[in-house]
């Protein structure tokens, strides 16, 4: 599809009647959605949202958040997406310096003091917004069309979203991105992966990681359906999905069930190690699994291939180019951002020939990428290096393993000892795993304390802060 509008515009010329969205218990076609996003753009721009301004959008996922994401950026907005549980003392450090106008607090527990609030817009009854959902995507008279019609015009080229990273060392940094980029994204990964008009996607991961916008624009690259809910539990969330996007633990749990979801057949795998179990099972329920590689500042996925049991990541998707230098993982691509925003400004994130250092190490043989760890995530033990995503994936490769962690802490003799930290079942004890990895990995990558994950580390998100895991052992360890 080559767009000569906003791509939901597009849409509603060429598909107007087909459903693009599904709620709890509505849906709305692609015409019924882009009388509600007008109407929705109408309002922000009323409060003073204008083309180029940054509004920081704090949301959970929901049916608001996705009108308001669409909304905004037909108001020309720069988006930054904010974790709603993202402690106040990182925000009073974080948000002056990425120079924001307004913001939008969609989450009742979520305030954004620093920044003069957007309220949502409250239209008159008539309006496009306050129409019931329209499932048949029925016309409206083209003069109240008009009246809510609030658009700048349609630039590829636009800056549409600020992503945080994970912020591994320091605050966590801005990637900004063009529209252009996100498509890019979605095109290269929809060359390998399937998915049409005729098919489903789960907004299983939040928007405001960069997986879940990974979601929101091949949606819209491909014009299919999307579908909005609360996923707990996970298994109602899929019903009528034939697409959804997970990390191992949600399919572990969703296998767990009795039943899969009936229309379910394609799940992309991230954000951890992927044991060759999981997938096997979810093949043998007639799920086919992809598995992949992708970054913050490339737009999600860099590479990716169906799940076949082997360690690598599979190929460079169409856009990309990967190398590997110094055992370090460098990136080119259509879909890399346009660099970090601070203080008004975009700050470059690549060499001067246009590749990005990921400070991940890696292997490439025969085209296919191998994704080792981080580099600053190595830790030597009695003068024996240990990359942690080593002794990780072995651990994960136990059936009853969720996810895993291994973090160094001090040692007077070997200078450092490599720490367990485990999501598993209740019934698996430490002493149990500790017997089960000794003729899997050597003396040294051997765990000498084991702990299970607590509760609070998840912290609602999708993504467990290693630094944090870091930070809690060490309290451990010291009691």
């Amino acid at each position: 599809m080559s767009f000569t509008d906003w791509p939901w515009r597009c849409w509603r010329s060429v598909r107007g009647d087909a459903i693009a969205l599904r709620f709890d218990e509505a849906a709305l076609s692609w015409r019924a959605l882009c009388r509600r996003v007008d109407a929705l753009a109408h309002g922000f721009a009323q409060q003073g949202v204008i083309d180029g301004c940054g509004i920081a959008l704090c949301a959970a996922n929901g049916p608001r958040t996705l009108l308001a994401w669409l909304a905004l950026l037909q108001c020309g907005a720069r988006v930054l997406p904010l974790n709603p549980k993202l402690p106040q003392p990182l925000l009073d450090e974080l948000l002056p310096g990425l120079t924001l106008r307004y913001g939008l607090a969609l989450d009742d527990s979520a305030t954004l003091p620093a920044l003069p609030a957007l309220r949502w817009p409250e239209l008159p009854a008539g309006s496009p917004e306050a129409m019931p959902p329209d499932v048949s995507g029925g016309h409206i008279a083209p003069a109240d069309e008009d009246a809510f019609r609030c658009a700048v015009a349609w630039d590829p080229a636009r800056l549409v979203s600020m992503t945080l990273t994970s912020g591994s060392s320091g605050l966590p940094k801005a990637a900004v991105h063009s529209a252009a980029a996100h498509l890019a994204s979605a095109q290269g990964l929809l060359a390998l992966m399937p998915y049409g008009g005729q098919d489903n996607w789960l907004l299983s991961l939040p928007l405001f990681h960069v997986s879940g916008q990974g979601i929101f624009w091949r949606w819209l690259w491909a014009g299919g359906c999307l579908t909005v809910r609360d996923l707990r539990p996970l298994h109602t969330a899929l019903e009528g999905c034939t697409h959804a996007s997970l990390v191992p633990t949600q399919l572990w749990r969703l296998l767990a069930q009795p039943k899969m979801p009936p229309a379910l057949k394609s799940v992309l795998l991230g954000g951890a190690q992927i044991p060759v179990s999981l997938t096997q099972q979810a093949q043998a329920r007639g799920v086919s699994c992809w598995c992949g590689y992708g970054l913050t500042e490339l737009a999600s996925t860099v590479c990716a291939k169906r799940a076949d049991g082997l360690p690598d990541v599979g190929e460079a998707l169409p856009g990309r180019e990967v190398r590997v230098c110094d055992d370090e993982i460098q990136i080119r691509a259509a879909s890399l951002a346009c660099g970090y925003w601070r203080d008004g400004a975009l700050v470059p994130l690549t060499d001067s020939e246009g590749w990005f250092h990921t400070r991940d190490r890696g292997v490439c043989k025969n085209g296919r990428l191998t994704v080792l760890g981080r580099l600053d995530n190595l830790f030597f033990s009695g003068g024996e290096g240990i990359q942690p995503e080593d002794v990780e994936r072995v651990i994960s490769a136990h059936p009853h393993v969720s996810q895993c962690f291994v973090v160094p802490i001090a040692d007077v003799e070997f200078g450092q000892r490599p720490v367990a930290v485990v999501e598993c079942d209740d019934s698996l004890t430490p002493d149990a795993l500790a017997q089960w990895v000794a003729d899997k990995l050597v003396r040294f990558q051997q765990p000498v304390r084991w702990f299970r994950l607590p509760p609070p580390l998840k912290n609602g998100g999708i993504k467990v802060s290693r630094r944090a895991v870091q930070a809690w052992v060490e309290k451990e360890v010291r009691r």
